[in-house]
Formats: C-alpha cells, sequence, structure tokens
C-alpha cells in the first residue's frame, strides 16, 4: 500500500464521517413526522433524483452504470438496507454517541471476513487496530450500563449488517464502478422503503421546515457511499474500515451541540485509544511495500472515471 493512496483513503473517509454526521442530524430531523420506512424511502429517492440528473449531465457516468453482478448488487442493497433500518431505529431512540459506538462493533466482523471471504491479510496493525478499536468501544460503554438495551441490540445487529455489506462492496469495486453500486442500492432500496410506508402519499406530511432534513437525508447518505466506496477501492476493508471510529467523538460533540446530550469523559477515553490505533495501522501501512499496487491498477481501470 502506497502513500499515495493512503492519502486517498483519508481524503474519501473524512468526507464520509461528515456525511454520516449529516445524515445522523437529518434522521433525527424526520424523525416525529415519518416512520423509519418513509424515511429510508426518501433517502433513496433523493439520492436517486440526484445520481439521474448526474446521468442527465454526464454521458460518460452512462455506461458507468451497468451491472455486471446484479446478484450481487441486490444481495448488498438488501443486507445494506435491513442494517440501515435498524441503525435509524436507534439514531431516534439512543444517543447519537451510544449509536455510533455501538455500530462500531463492525470492524471486529469486517476484519474477520475479509480475511475469510477476500483473502486479506491480518497484519499485526490491523489485528492491533481492531483490538484497540473494541477496547475503546468497551470504554465508552461500560457494558452492564443503560445503553445495553433492546434497542441497542437492534444497533448491533445493524454492525453485523453494515459489515457484511462492506464485504459485498468490496467485491464489487473489482468490476463495478462506484456510480453503478449507489445507483442500483438506490433504485432497488427504493420500493424496500414504500414497501413499509404508511401511504404513498407521505411526503404530504412534511413542511418547508423539513426541507433541509429531506435533501442532508438523500444528499448525506449518497455522498457517505459514494465516499466509502472509493476509499475501498483505494485500500483494503482493514484499512479503510477503523477511519470510522473517528465518527465517536465527532458526533458526540453534534449531540452535545444540537440536542444537548451529555458529553461523557469516557467516550473521549475512549476515542483516544481508538485513534492511537488507527494512527498505528497508517503508520504500519505506509511502511508496507506496495505488493498490491498492480491489483488496485487493474480495479482503477475497471472502475472508468466514476470518481467524485
Amino acid at each position: 500500500m502506497t502513500s499515495h493512496h493512503i492519502g486517498r483513503v483519508i481524503l474519501w473517509m473524512t468526507g464520509a464521517l461528515v456525511s454520516f454526521c449529516v445524515l445522523a442530524v437529518s434522521v433525527r430531523g424526520l424523525a416525529g413526522v415519518l416512520n423509519i420506512f418513509e424515511i429510508l424511502t426518501v433517502r433513496s429517492l433523493v439520492g436517486l433524483i440526484v445520481i439521474v440528473l448526474l446521468l442527465a449531465v454526464r454521458a460518460d457516468l452512462r455506461a458507468a452504470i451497468a451491472p455486471r453482478k446484479l446478484g450481487t448488487h441486490l444481495a448488498r442493497s438488501g443486507i445494506h438496507f435491513a442494517a440501515q433500518w435498524a441503525w435509524t431505529l436507534g439514531i431516534t431512540l439512543l444517543p447519537l454517541a451510544t449509536v455510533f459506538a455501538l455500530e462500531f462493533t463492525m470492524p471486529a466482523w469486517t476484519a474477520l471476513l475479509a480475511a475469510l471471504l477476500l483473502g486479506e491479510k491480518l497484519t499485526p496493525s490491523r489485528l492491533g487496530v481492531v483490538v484497540l478499536g473494541l477496547l475503546g468501544v468497551l470504554i465508552i460503554l461500560r457494558p452492564g450500563l443503560e445503553a445495553f438495551q433492546t434497542t441497542s441490540l437492534w444497533v448491533l445487529a445493524a454492525a453485523v449488517g453494515f459489515a457484511m455489506a462492506m464485504i459485498l462492496t468490496k467485491h464489487l469495486t473489482a468490476t463495478e464502478t462506484t456510480m453503478s453500486i449507489v445507483f442500483w442500492m438506490n433504485l432497488m432500496q427504493l420500493p424496500m422503503g414504500l414497501a413499509g410506508a404508511d401511504s404513498l402519499l407521505f411526503p404530504l406530511r412534511l413542511g418547508w421546515e423539513h426541507v433541509p432534513s429531506v435533501f442532508g437525508m438523500g444528499i448525506g447518505s449518497l455522498a457517505a457511499h459514494l465516499c466509502i466506496s472509493n476509499a475501498m477501492r483505494s485500500g483494503d476493508a482493514t484499512l479503510v474500515v477503523p477511519f470510522d471510529f473517528l465518527r465517536i467523538p465527532l458526533i458526540a460533540l453534534v449531540g452535545w451541540w444540537l440536542y444537548n446530550e451529555p458529553l461523557d469523559v469516557f467516550v473521549f477515553i475512549g476515542a483516544s485509544v481508538i485513534i492511537a490505533g488507527v494512527l498505528w495501522n497508517l503508520r504500519a501501512e505506509s511502511r508496507r511495500p506496495a505488493k498490491d499496487g498492480a491489483l488496485m491498477a487493474e480495479a482503477d481501470r475497471n472502475a472508468g472515471a466514476a470518481g467524485m
């Protein structure tokens, strides 16, 4: 892994961090008006509209959305939708920092699945970043306290689902463009959301005050997946995923600022442990020989010009 590829991972994951925070705040903005299926429908619909507009002005992207593995797209979209439903439920009922911390059991599952299914190596630093990440999460949650309630279990289930979706994303990037992945995700998940809507006329319940949340939901989700897909294209799953740990202190500050959620010192102690692991892994990855350079170049050639 070259420093150039690591730099690209950092860039794309920074965009993902911001996008996920915007997404969480937008869910809170719509939660009192729409049910979870309707919120996810808004996400898919706005994202699909943005993609169609891009396709209308950029002819070079139209060929890029042609799927080579439609079955894998469907499996990824279904698993991701189920995980997103559980995550959204958590956002509406639990403190934001608690949801994000519980979600970060995901890297342990991703690392194991990446090793089993993709043949990625569990180097000492990659294993270490997962161990330190999980240790940080334990410090934040302090098991046995009020964080572990029924809704928390849904968020833990979402973490497993996100890990499976992440592995399928990595698999798809070998043959599919980023635009293809997010286009088919939004198109396939739109009827999944509509199936659970109270009425097809649910948008009529929205007022002008909900417009920022509507756009934040759709565009934030689209941007997050574009960033994640490009990050996965630039580095192994076990390098990309630990960056997500940085969402914990960021979302804790957002929760404190917007919703008066208390700032727990254990969140920041745990985050420090997590960040230490991320920095250790980054340093180790930057010193590794560029063994995967040819493989990455081939993936980039297959991807076409779908980067944003």
